[in-house]
C-alpha cells in the first residue's frame, strides 16, 4: 500500500504544478511587452517631438507676416557737403552738421519659394526623429524577453525540483519506518533527509531568481506583479517564418528610421535650390527727424516711404554646390549604417537558427533520455523498497532522473527564447 502511494505521488505531482502554471492569471510575454513599450518614458518623447515640430512651423508661417522694426539715431558730423557758389541775393542752403532721425518700418514678403520647402524639411525631420524614438523603443522588447525567459527556466526547474521532493518524502518515511523495525541504519534515512534540504536549497534558489526576473519586468512594464504569479510558455513554433532564408528584415522600425532619414535629406536640397531663387517684398517706413527726406532743410519733418525689393543671389562662390555635396555625403553614411545594420541582424538571425535546430534535436533527444532513466529508477525504487540497495544509490538514480528533466525543462524555455528573439530581431510581433 505504501508503494502503491509513494507512486501516486509521484505521478500527480507533476500534473498539478501543470495546472497551476497554466493558470488564467498567468503572466504572458506578448502582453508584457506592449505595457513595456507604453510605460517607457521614453515614449513620451513622441509628443514631445510633435509639440517642437508644431512651434517650429509655427515660426516658418510668421514669415508670411509682416515685420516691423523701430530705429533711432543721433549724430553730429565734421563737415556737410555744400556749393561753393556765390551769387547775389541768393542763399544756398546747407545740410545741418547735426541730424535726427526716428521711423517705424514693415516688411512683407510677398513672394518666397524657400517657405514651402522649409515646411517639408521640418514635417520629414519630425518624422524622422518620431521614427529614431520608436526604433529605440524597440530594443525594450529584448529587456523583457531577457527577464521574462530568465522567470520562466527558474519556475520550470522548480517544478522539476519539487517533484522530486515530493517522492524523497515518501521514501524518508519509508526508511524510517525500516529504522524503527531495525532493519536499517539511521544513516538511510539520514541521506534522504539531506539530500531532501539540498532539493530545498535548489528550489528557494530558483524562486529567488525568479522573483528578481519578476521584479525586473515588473519595473520595465510599470506594473505591480504579485512575485509567485505564474508564467505561460509560448508557442511561438507557427510564427517562425517559413523561409529559411530570413532575408526581410524591413518590419523592424530601424528601417522606417533610414527612409525617413532619406526623405528629409531629399526635402533639404530641396530648400536649397528654392533659396537660389528670387524673392519679392514689399517694404515701408514712417520717420520722423532733421532733416526728414529734404536734405537742405535745418528743421525737423516727418516723412513715409514705401517700395518693393527684389532679393536674388545668382552668385555665391559655390555654396550651394557644396551644401549639396555634404548631403549626398550624408545620405551615403546613411547607406553604410543601413548595411552594416543589416548584417548585424542576418548574423543574429543565423545564430538564432542554428540554436532553435539544436534545441530541437536535444528536446527530442531529452524525452528518449528521461524514458530510460525512469525506467531505471522504477527499478531501483523496487530494488529499494525491498532493502536490496541503499538510500544513496536510490539518490543517485534519483538525481539521474532530475538532471534529465531539468535539462529538458531548460531547452524548452530556451528554444521559446530563441525563437522570441528570433521574432524580434526580424521584427515580427510575438503572439
Amino acid at each position: 500500500m505504501k508503494r502503491l502511494l509513494i507512486s501516486l505521488c509521484v505521478l500527480i505531482a507533476p500534473i498539478q504544478i501543470a495546472i497551476s502554471q497554466t493558470s488564467v492569471d498567468s503572466l504572458r510575454l506578448p502582453a508584457l511587452r506592449e505595457s513595456a513599450l507604453s510605460t517607457d518614458p521614453r515614449a513620451g518623447q513622441l509628443e514631445i517631438v510633435a509639440a517642437q515640430s508644431a512651434l517650429r512651423l509655427r515660426n516658418i508661417t510668421a514669415d508670411l507676416k509682416p515685420t516691423l522694426s523701430f530705429d533711432s539715431q543721433a549724430q553730429y558730423q565734421s563737415d556737410v557737403a555744400s556749393i561753393p557758389v556765390n551769387l547775389p541775393g541768393v542763399t544756398i542752403p546747407k545740410p545741418p552738421k547735426d541730424t535726427y532721425d526716428a521711423r517705424l518700418s514693415a516688411q512683407q514678403r510677398l513672394f518666397d519659394p524657400s517657405l514651402n520647402a522649409r515646411r517639408s524639411v521640418e514635417r520629414a525631420q519630425t518624422a524622422e526623429s518620431q521614427a529614431r524614438v520608436r526604433a529605440v523603443l524597440y530594443s525594450i522588447n529584448e529587456s523583457v524577453n531577457t527577464a521574462f525567459f530568465t522567470a520562466l527556466r527558474s519556475q520550470a526547474q522548480a517544478a522539476e525540483l519539487s517533484t522530486t521532493i515530493i517522492d524523497l518524502e515518501a521514501q524518508i518515511s519509508v526508511a524510517d519506518d525500516r529504522v524503527k523495525a531495525g532493519t536499517a541504519l539511521t544513516s538511510e534515512s539520514n541521506t534522504l533527509r539531506a539530500e531532501l534540504l539540498r532539493r530545498r536549497q535548489a528550489v528557494a534558489e530558483q524562486n529567488a531568481v525568479r522573483h528578481a526576473a519578476i521584479a525586473v519586468l515588473a519595473d520595465l512594464t510599470g506594473k505591480p506583479i504579485d512575485p509567485d504569479a505564474p508564467l505561460a510558455t509560448p508557442d511561438l513554433s507557427q510564427s517562425i517564418p517559413v523561409s529559411p532564408a530570413y532575408q526581410d528584415f524591413r518590419n523592424r522600425p530601424e528601417y522606417q528610421q533610414f527612409e525617413l532619414s532619406r526623405e528629409a535629406l531629399r526635402r533639404s536640397e530641396a530648400v536649397l535650390t528654392s533659396q537660389d531663387k528670387p524673392r519679392l517684398l514689399a517694404f515701408g517706413s514712417l520717420g520722423y527727424g532733421k532733416p526728414g527726406l529734404k536734405q537742405l532743410s535745418d528743421k525737423f519733418d516727418s516723412y513715409w516711404l514705401t517700395g518693393l525689393k527684389l532679393q536674388w543671389t545668382p552668385w555665391n562662390w559655390g555654396t550651394t554646390g557644396r551644401d549639396r555635396q555634404v548631403l549626398a555625403l550624408q545620405r551615403d553614411l546613411l547607406t553604410t549604417e543601413e548595411k552594416n545594420f543589416t548584417n548585424s541582424l542576418r548574423r543574429a538571425v543565423e545564430q538564432d537558427i542554428v540554436s532553435i535546430e539544436r534545441l530541437e534535436t536535444a528536446l527530442v533527444q531529452d524525452d528518449e533520455i528521461i524514458a530510460l532513466r525512469e525506467s531505471i529508477l522504477v527499478e531501483t525504487r523496487t530494488r529499494y523498497s525491498e532493502a536490496v540497495i541503499t538510500s544513496a544509490d536510490y539518490v543517485d538514480r534519483q538525481t539521474d532522473v532530475l538532471a534529465a528533466r531539468l535539462a529538458r525543462s531548460t531547452h524548452r524555455v530556451e528554444l521559446a527564447q530563441a525563437r522570441a528573439h528570433l521574432l524580434t530581431t526580424l521584427g515580427i510581433e510575438v503572439r
